[in-house]
């Protein structure tokens, strides 16, 4: 069913004649990086992302502080997954054909693209990686969410999906992430925790500093003397 509107009178598509036709515009170099971004680099830089913040995670000074904050991480690319999943049933009952294919005068930097556009799968594996980042740091987060709004950019530039598709995929995956992050925790948390008591597998969840390493170990009493330390008088009773 074409559920939602394709005409020419429709403000979507006259947004996306407006955001297209920069790449009309645009020198023909910056166009194609503009595609290649959009298509494989936004991705792999949420991707990078996600791994920066996990090596940091890794880095507290309690296993517990550790686990919740590494099980925070793992959500984000396990709700981007579920969100596409979710994607699927959505595309096959709205069938929203690609902008391309009903309108004419549009740029198209990337071919090939033959299901349906209604909603972006770009948009909705980067916003959720953005979310999920952001429950689990607020600074990784909003560097996340930035990249996904670049990312929703792209793919109406490269005329390949209209702008409502963005903004539903950015919904879907806004929606995946922060509603199920609860039950998430839950589940991960104690999975997170039993993997860092492990010696295989420790490393992966907690890997404290050096000097926090220390600091978590427990210190003797000053009152608790060795027997040696006990045994030698001290220089006020050899003066005497």
């Amino acid at each position: 069913m074409a559920g939602l509107d394709t005409t020419g009178s429709n403000p979507d598509v006259s947004l996306l004649y407006d955001i297209n036709g920069l790449a009309e515009d645009s020198p023909d170099w910056l166009a194609k990086s503009v595609a290649f971004v959009g298509e494989y680099g936004l991705l792999l830089a949420l991707v990078l992302l996600v791994l920066w913040c996990w090596w940091g995670q890794r880095k507290r000074g309690m296993l517990d502080d550790a686990a919740s904050s590494v099980a925070a991480v793992v959500w984000a690319p396990l709700a981007a997954g579920l969100a596409v999943l979710v994607n699927v049933p959505i595309r096959g009952f709205v069938e929203r054909r690609r902008p391309f294919k009903d309108h004419d005068g549009l740029e198209l930097l990337v071919h090939g693209k033959t299901d349906f556009s209604f909603v972006s799968d770009h948009a909705t594996l980067a916003m959720a990686l953005g979310v999920g980042l952001f429950v689990a740091n607020r600074k990784f987060g909003l560097v996340g969410i930035a990249l996904a709004l670049l990312e929703g950019f792209c793919r109406v530039f490269m005329g390949v999906h209209y702008p409502t598709d963005v903004v539903g995929g950015f919904a879907l995956g806004t929606a995946v992430a922060l509603l199920l992050s609860p039950l998430a925790m839950a589940a991960l948390t104690p999975v997170a925790k039993a993997v860092g008591r492990t010696g295989w597998g420790g490393r992966l969840v907690w890997a404290p500093q050096p000097e926090e390493a220390v600091a978590e170990l427990p210190q003797p009493s000053p009152s608790a003397a060795s027997p040696a330390s006990a045994s030698v008088p001290d220089e006020r009773d050899l003066a005497a």
